[in-house]
């Protein structure tokens, strides 16, 4: 039983339909990534896990229990964690503030709260000499660390990263991916991102999403070697039919 099963999902945003009848499967373990152009449906599909969106018909089941339709507080404490796209760190916070934030899920004293921030600065040492400074002080790519690092300290089975990528210098992108590849050993991953070289180096499986459906999926090494996935990067479309 996979942990994360989505069944052809239907996601609408008044008359937009953002998801068309979407199934993806997410094993224990593994780091899946999906793939498309803005607009694909990949971030909507993100929402609908964490109870961000509604699905309007399918359903979502972590690990083999139903959670469409649930609340984001409910799902959290399921074990899911969501990594937005956008950072969203708190300026006025200290970034070992805005890590410690991430537990707010759990029931746990404060002082292991400051431990468990503390050791987040092990995986992400880039950000270790900023843990008093304020959140508005940090560079785009240490505020995409300490948004992973905050994700993480709710303890998820399940984390939903968002283009972490997005807007980063290349070098920066490296070390994020590296940390990617960190976090894989304790926990499952679903990412999102449009650089799909970057996307599928972490992954053991990957979809590609094109206006709202699945037009197709595989292992890493299968989809660069499909022609409609090098024809989509390029500014084409897939001539797999959905």
């Amino acid at each position: 039983m996979a942990l994360l099963e989505i069944n052809d999902l239907v996601v609408r945003y008044g008359e937009i339909e953002a998801l068309r009848g979407v199934t993806v499967k997410v094993e224990e373990g593994q780091v899946v990534t999906l793939l498309g152009s803005n607009g694909a449906g990949k971030s909507t599909t993100l929402r609908a896990i964490s109870g961000l969106a509604r699905p309007t018909t399918g359903d979502i089941l972590f690990d083999g229990k139903s959670i469409a339709g649930l609340g984001p507080e409910a799902i959290v404490r399921l074990g899911i964690s969501h990594v937005p796209e956008g950072r969203r760190v708190f300026p006025g916070l200290t970034v070992k503030e805005n890590i410690m934030l991430g537990a707010s899920n759990r029931r746990v004293a404060k002082a292991q709260l400051s431990r468990e921030a503390d050791a987040m600065f092990d995986l992400f040492p880039d950000i270790r000499a900023f843990a008093d400074k304020l959140g508005w002080m940090l560079s785009g790519g240490q505020l995409q660390m300490v948004a992973v690092a905050r994700g993480l300290m709710a303890k998820p089975r399940l984390l939903l990263l968002d283009e972490p990528s997005l807007g980063l210098a290349p070098v920066i992108v490296q070390t994020v991916f590296r940390i990617i590849g960190e976090i894989r050993k304790d926990t499952t991953v679903l990412l999102v991102e449009q650089n799909a070289r970057m996307g599928l180096s972490v992954a053991d499986y990957g979809y590609v999403l094109e206006t709202g459906r699945l037009a197709l999926g595989g292992k890493p090494h299968e989809l660069w070697g499909n022609e409609a996935i090098r024809a989509a990067y390029l500014g084409g479309h897939t001539k797999v039919k959905a």
